[in-house]
């Protein structure tokens, strides 16, 4: 049981938000499929058959199945996203530091995040005013005042990219851009993190630790001193790239994933490099992403596409949201 209400929820409670329970995600928020040892898996509530995502993939299916208005999750490559494109939902990853982690177990702390998970823009954005009080630019009122860059669409299925294509259309300005890749190297930086979260923890206790967590743990701890240099070099010279390619443009928008939510019969670390190409890059650079339903692909399932933009502009993107949101309902 922790000591302590975590900063974020406390802020939440002071803005009249009331907490009805707490959701199963995947062990110490370190996957993308909310399989859990201890606790059981999370259920899809979309499709049974189905991997809710993670790590906060109890979040993401409290929401969708209507057990709660909204909810918190944290987000270290993408564990607000994944489940929310999974569970048909909305969800929040803000920039990096917005949100007061104070309380919230690590997993990689340069990387991780805390944001809202609901079915609407508009409550995601209340709870960031709640989370992070703060004023941006005057709201968008339509997409026809945004630059949008579109990228990564060759990389999603064929129901996912129709759906995001879809989305994009609705921009009048819009033009695709060459949106840099996230370095392999960078892995290493995020990997030592989570070995020194984990490092005397795991020396007591790994008996206790569930065969997923503690299979990527041993590799985490054998990262060297070597590739987390290299890996912070890539890092560096990643951010300015992607600042360079997103210069001319107010938004970018990619698929929060190349599929619908993927059949429980596909082992996690199968899945992870496929699903982790399109969020864990918002983690590696801090910038803000929104993951917002955009019509059924394959299968009938939810696709999702995401909105992101540079750091700080999380009142601007959420504005943004709201406004694509209100588009695709027409």
């Amino acid at each position: 049981m922790p000591a302590r209400t975590a900063d974020a929820v406390s802020r939440l409670e002071r803005a009249g938000y009331a907490v009805l329970g707490k959701t199963n995600l995947h062990e110490f928020a370190y996957g993308i499929t909310s399989e859990n040892e201890h606790f059981g898996d999370v259920q899809n509530p979309l499709d049974r058959s189905r991997y809710p995502g993670g790590s906060s993939g109890g979040s993401a299916a409290a929401v969708a199945a209507g057990l709660c208005d909204v909810a918190l999750g944290t987000d270290s490559a993408g564990s607000i996203r994944i489940p929310a494109a999974c569970c048909g939902i909305v969800g929040f990853k803000p920039t990096h530091g917005l949100v007061p982690m104070e309380g919230c177990f690590p997993l990689a702390p340069s990387f991780d995040t805390a944001g809202p998970m609901a079915r609407t823009v508009s409550e995601c954005a209340a709870m960031i005013r709640a989370l992070a009080p703060g004023d941006g630019m005057p709201p968008y009122e339509s997409l026809e005042e945004i630059r949008l860059g579109v990228a990564w669409l060759e990389d999603a299925d064929p129901g996912i990219r129709a759906r995001v294509e879809a989305a994009a259309a609705l921009f009048p300005d819009r033009r695709q851009i060459d949106f840099p890749r996230q370095p392999d190297e960078v892995g290493a930086v995020f990997m030592r993190e989570a070995a020194d979260v984990h490092r005397d923890l795991f020396r007591e206790h790994a008996d206790l630790y569930g065969a997923n967590v503690s299979a990527k743990l041993e590799r985490c701890f054998r990262v060297s001193d070597g590739d987390v240099r290299r890996g912070q070099e890539a890092r560096r010279t990643y951010k300015d790239r992607a600042r360079e390619a997103i210069k001319e443009v107010d938004l970018l928008l990619v698929p929060t994933m190349g599929t619908v939510a993927p059949r429980r019969s596909v082992p996690e670390p199968d899945l992870r490099p496929s699903i982790l190409r399109f969020t864990y890059p918002f983690n590696t650079l801090g910038w803000p992403a929104a993951a917002i339903p955009c019509g059924p692909a394959e299968n009938g399932l939810p696709a999702s596409v995401t909105l992101a933009s540079t750091w700080d502009l999380d009142h601007e993107l959420l504005s943004a949201g709201l406004v694509l949101e209100s588009a695709l309902a027409r």
